[in-house]
């Protein structure tokens, strides 16, 4: 279990983790729809997640979101990292309704994304393009390659929705146990 705490100017944040867990979650931001999501995550992850967040919502959602994400990421970096004895890839395609988004992913410990979703405006009052700085914070500081690509759909909930599902589903993947892998790369590191 990973405990990490993070205050700056614009967020005061709180965050639990055990990649090991039940897909639990207690998560509180004052964003709702990113709470929704970040609860999907965990619960499809299998990942316990107790998160919470004092963000300047009063300008935007922005510092939250992203802020979240490097907090959770460098939670996710602690509990994978060193990597032994986990599949390592992971790859998952979730459908929502007429929506379906791949996520494939990759625990390098060289952070890469691709981010192909063709959504714009809001779902509800959330800006759809802090899900790109969500994931590109949480890539960063975690160590991941990731790809998340939309298949199709016109619903942006669902299309979100199923972005973050993909996510979770996939590394939940990633992080299955296998002792014969040893450490998953021929450099003998990762």
């Amino acid at each position: 279990m990973t405990e990490l705490n993070r205050e700056t100017k614009e967020t005061n944040i709180k965050c639990k983790i055990d990649i090991h867990g039940t897909g639990k979650s207690n998560i509180n931001t004052g964003v709702g729809f990113f709470d929704h999501m970040l609860e999907a995550l965990s619960k499809h992850s299998g990942i316990d997640i107790d998160l919470s967040c004092k963000g300047d919502l009063h300008i935007d959602a922005h510092h939250t979101v992203e802020d979240c994400g490097i907090v959770l990421g460098k939670a996710l970096k602690n509990e994978i990292f060193p990597i032994e004895a986990v599949e390592r890839y992971g790859n998952a395609t979730v459908v929502m309704d007429e929506a379906a988004v791949t996520c494939a992913l990759d625990l390098s410990n060289r952070p890469f994304l691709v981010y192909e979703l063709n959504i714009s405006e809001k779902v509800g009052n959330f800006d759809v393009e802090l899900a790109e700085e969500f994931f590109h914070a949480v890539s960063g500081n975690a160590g991941i390659t990731l790809h998340i690509i939309q298949d199709r759909g016109r619903n942006k909930h669902h299309i979100l929705e199923a972005a973050f599902k993909a996510f979770a589903v996939a590394l939940r993947r990633a992080l299955v146990k296998n002792e014969r892998l040893g450490i998953p790369s021929t450099k003998g590191v990762l």
